[in-house]
């Protein structure tokens, strides 16, 4: 029974030995979707990379270092001065992929940790020179153009070294609370402006209102005077528009107050 433990353990060892050994020099291998794989022989880059699918490398000699080529996403803090020497504090994405024509070329020259090496001062530099460019008042109220001014030097920068600029974003400024009172202050100010502006419109307008009134009765009166001036007959039409219709209690021998013939004859 010794023995036959001692052949019994021998068969074990020797079975995890092989399974060991057929999972080291296992030769297959699998690249994901939206990866590539940097094929290293004797921990030296090769230049070859594999697509998507099945692989096949030798055993020992060969190791594959796996690489993402998918959009990624790298979000970082940064703090600037404003071409106003305002301290602007930012928060920036950046979306962005590997060239996969480059994996091997970023692998052989930057390694695995590109985001920390290469992408975030990027991304500072980037940030802190179109920071430069404009007045604290401008950061606001010109985002977009500062948006498009720093995704151009991103592409100047990280194009070559085999990285696309896919988009970026400002997420956030943030400024002194010295600046940020001032320019509360500014807004109510301007707001108190415009108030007044539209109050002193309406008083202008209020006032153009009763001088053209006052210019049309004016015209009407001149109207009139030189009608009644042309023809006094106008005077007795007057006085019949208000007459009632009764004739005085009292006649003498004077006119008419109203000589009613006449304007009927038009005389």
């Amino acid at each position: 029974m010794t023995n036959l433990n001692k052949i019994t353990g021998i068969a074990v060892g020797v079975l995890i030995l092989a399974a060991v050994a057929f999972i080291i020099l296992w030769p297959f291998g699998i690249i994901n979707a939206g990866e590539r794989g940097v094929l290293l022989r004797w921990g030296a880059v090769t230049g070859k990379a594999y697509n998507e699918g099945l692989y096949i490398r030798v055993p020992i000699m060969d190791r594959i270092h796996v690489m993402d080529v998918k959009i990624q996403k790298e979000q970082v803090d940064s703090t600037a001065a404003s071409k106003d020497l305002q301290s602007v504090h930012s928060v920036v994405a950046l979306n962005f992929h590997i060239k996969p024509e480059a994996v091997t070329t970023i692998y052989q020259e930057i390694g695995k940790d590109y985001k920390i090496r290469l992408i975030d001062p990027s991304l500072q530099e980037c940030v802190k020179a179109s920071t430069a460019k404009y007045t604290a008042e401008e950061l606001i109220t010109q985002r977009e153009q500062v948006r498009e001014d720093i995704k151009n030097l991103l592409h100047e920068k990280l194009d070559p070294r085999g990285f696309v600029v896919d988009d970026f974003n400002i997420v956030d400024f943030n400024f002194s609370d010295s600046f940020n009172q001032a320019i509360e202050a500014k807004v109510m100010a301007e707001q108190s402006a415009l108030a007044a502006k539209n109050k002193l419109e309406q008083i202008k307008f209020e006032a153009d209102q009763k001088i053209a009134e006052a210019r049309g009765k004016a015209e009407a009166m001149r109207i009139e005077s030189q009608a009644l001036a042309t023809n006094p007959q106008i005077i007795q039409l007057r006085a019949l528009e208000k007459w009632d219709g009764k004739l005085p209690a009292v006649t003498g021998d004077a006119a008419p107050f109203v000589d009613v013939k006449s304007i009927v004859n038009g005389r």
